[in-house]
């Protein structure tokens, strides 16, 4: 059963209402859920880090110009038109907000979670990076630089996470489903 039954209700009472009054076919309705079940996501970013961990030239690309590497995957769900990727190191953690409203690309890291489009997550992580990815689990070492990237209408950011220590010898797929999309958002810390 649904954690939220009256979201869910409504969102059937509406999908009834457009097919009743032929605005959308029940077939349309099963291609944008499979859309967002294989084709948009969490798990398309997650292949795109997974290809930067284990091709150097892949990676250079993708810190290049994140929307030309990422053509070949030819994912889709928009939001993408200009990815830029931001490389987390040993020195330096990069965290991704759109103070202004909730830009973010659909078509890498999904849905956006309710707090990215909280209004206190959108301010606060601003003026007190540190403070927020704290409230996250993440603790950094005072040396290490916290850049915060503003997403726009026109630009999408996504952070490349620091690879895992022990992953040697994890295929590409292995180490895809160690990505998260709070990975990629900068408010998570892969386990090493």
């Amino acid at each position: 059963m649904s954690e939220h039954p009256e979201q869910a209700i409504r969102a059937e009472a509406i999908e009834l209402l457009l097919r009743e009054k032929d605005l959308v076919s029940e077939a349309q309705i099963d291609a944008i859920i499979q859309q967002y079940n294989s084709r948009t996501g969490p798990l398309n970013g997650a292949l795109l880090v997974a290809k930067a961990w284990c091709d150097a030239e892949f990676k250079a690309a993708l810190l290049e110009d994140g929307t030309r590497a990422m053509a070949s995957f030819e994912f889709t769900g928009g939001e993408v038109q200009k990815l830029v990727v931001k490389e987390n190191s040993e020195n330096v953690h990069n965290l991704v907000v759109c103070t202004l409203c909730s830009c973010y690309p659909w078509a890498v890291l999904g849905l956006p979670p309710r707090w990215y489009k909280d209004p206190a997550y959108r301010s606060r992580v601003v003026k007190e990076p540190r403070k927020v990815l704290g409230e996250f689990g993440v603790r950094l070492p005072d040396a290490t630089l916290v850049n915060v990237w503003d997403s726009s209408a026109e630009i999408r950011y996504m952070v490349l996470p620091q690879r895992p220590s022990d992953s040697d010898g994890l295929s590409e797929d292995e180490l895809a489903a160690l990505v998260t999309r709070d990975s990629m958002i900068g408010v998570e810390l892969l386990d090493s």
